[in-house]
């Protein structure tokens, strides 16, 4: 990844996972991209990696919608912002852009 650093602001759960508001990262091609830099950073197995699967995403205030991770861009100097589900998050997202049918959750 390289170009502008890209500022992801966690809310709610996320930020309590993460232990900060905020962090920047190397301005990476997608979202998917971007999901794993922050796995790598805070670790694959850690509190933050499991509240991203249950995250949506604004990536400059626009919602990707249902679209894979991998198809959403994220450009250099974009905002993401990490949404845990009672904080706008929709819950049924499984952070690679798949819809999760999980304990409670409609089929999609």
């Amino acid at each position: 990844m390289t170009g502008p650093d890209v500022l992801v602001r966690y809310w709610a759960a996320a930020k309590a996972a993460a232990g900060l508001p905020d962090e920047r990262y190397a301005a990476p091609t997608d979202l998917g991209d971007l999901l794993d830099a922050i796995r790598a950073r805070h670790g694959s197995g850690s509190r933050l990696a499991d509240v991203l699967q249950r995250c949506s995403y604004l990536v400059d205030e626009v919602s990707p919608g249902r679209r894979a991770a991998s198809e959403v861009a994220v450009l250099p100097g974009a905002t993401v912002d990490v949404l845990p589900p009672f904080a706008g998050g929709s819950g049924d997202w499984d952070g690679t852009g798949t819809r999760s049918t999980g304990a409670g959750l409609a089929p999609a």
